[in-house]
């Protein structure tokens, strides 16, 4: 068990929290003042940049605040803080990942930051890294917010047809995870499906296992991506492999703009109480053609996101449109 735990912990193939974090405070105590001289000079690239279009659409996709948003301006006096005043939030990274944004911007502009799993819409426009996908989210503002965790890609050597023919599945559950509950009631046990919780569920004592690597993963043709407190966090790395994600319908999103996910065609997509997990992995063991084609237009989804100067425009653009509507009142 000890040598396992350990195993995990050197070849778990998630991104590294000390190089994280150390980059994030040494970032935190450097001066902003020459981030903030170099705004102007980066929003210009935008103007100039043959993806100008694309990324104006990003932006406006996580931003859908406009000058006629209703705003309750009396509370958002009361509930908005200065950026130079936002205290540290409980889950640190929410709060490293939003001021390094911030910082090329006024300290004295103000806004909301929301940390944690947002699966509400807030009653004022927040920073937030998830929203659900309804169609009144406007104040659910998204930035790349915990991005250590969520934002990993892979370099999957194991081509499609030399993995297992089967789907696994590995993850916590709990009270505000019932999806999950009622996939491991269904699928537990099953030859097509290799299923184990990584906590002590009270109720199925018998259900946990240890945690497997990415890797230990990658093994399979089909690997659950099922939602959590918000979004599967595994999502990002699996499509970006030559395994495939297989889910219910999705009903959150975040920067991966899982809204704009087509079943069938990104990921495969199964009923809510997945009745039908067997027929649709057997169908595409069948139709290996068809389940090559869902991987490379994985792919290319994932590809989108792995510009880092893109990004970053993206983001500061995002935090423009953010202040220029919400701080003209106050």
């Amino acid at each position: 068990m000890i040598k396992g735990r350990i195993h995990y912990l050197l070849h778990s193939g998630k991104n590294s929290n000390l190089k994280y974090y150390l980059k994030s405070y040494l970032r935190e105590y450097s001066p902003k003042f020459f981030s903030r001289i170099r705004l102007d000079h980066l929003l210009s690239k935008i103007e100039t940049s043959l993806d100008r279009d694309y990324i104006y659409q990003r932006a406006n996709y996580y931003c859908r605040l406009t000058a006629d948003s209703h705003i309750d301006w009396e509370k958002w006096k009361s509930y908005a803080v200065k950026v130079k005043d936002q205290p540290m939030t409980g889950q640190s990274s929410y709060y490293h990942d939003a001021v390094e944004i911030a910082r090329f911007f006024s300290g004295e502009l103000k806004w909301i930051l929301v940390p944690g799993d947002t699966i509400h819409v807030p009653e004022l426009p927040s920073i937030v890294k998830s929203r659900p996908l309804v169609k009144e989210n406007v104040n659910n503002v998204v930035l790349k917010l915990d991005k250590n965790r969520h934002f990993l890609f892979v370099n999957d050597r194991k081509l499609w047809h030399e993995k297992r023919d089967m789907a696994i599945f590995r993850g916590d559950l709990g009270p505000y995870k019932p999806n999950r509950d009622v996939f491991m009631n269904r699928w537990v046990g099953h030859p097509i499906v290799d299923a184990a919780s990584t906590n002590r569920s009270e109720r199925h004592p018998e259900w946990q296992q240890q945690k497997l690597t990415i890797w230990d993963h990658l093994d399979y043709k089909f690997i659950m991506s099922l939602e959590g407190n918000d979004v599967a966090s595994n999502l990002k790395w699996v499509m970006s492999s030559n395994s495939i994600a297989v889910t219910p319908r999705l009903r959150r999103e975040t920067w991966f703009m899982e809204g704009t996910l087509i079943p069938d065609y990104h990921y495969i997509e199964v009923r809510d109480d997945f009745s039908d997990l067997e027929e649709r992995l057997r169908y595409y063991i069948d139709h290996p053609d068809e389940a090559e084609a869902i991987i490379r237009h994985a792919h290319e989804f994932v590809s989108q996101f792995k510009n880092r100067q893109r990004e970053q425009l993206i983001s500061l653009l995002v935090l423009k449109k953010y202040f220029d509507i919400t701080n003209k009142e106050v």
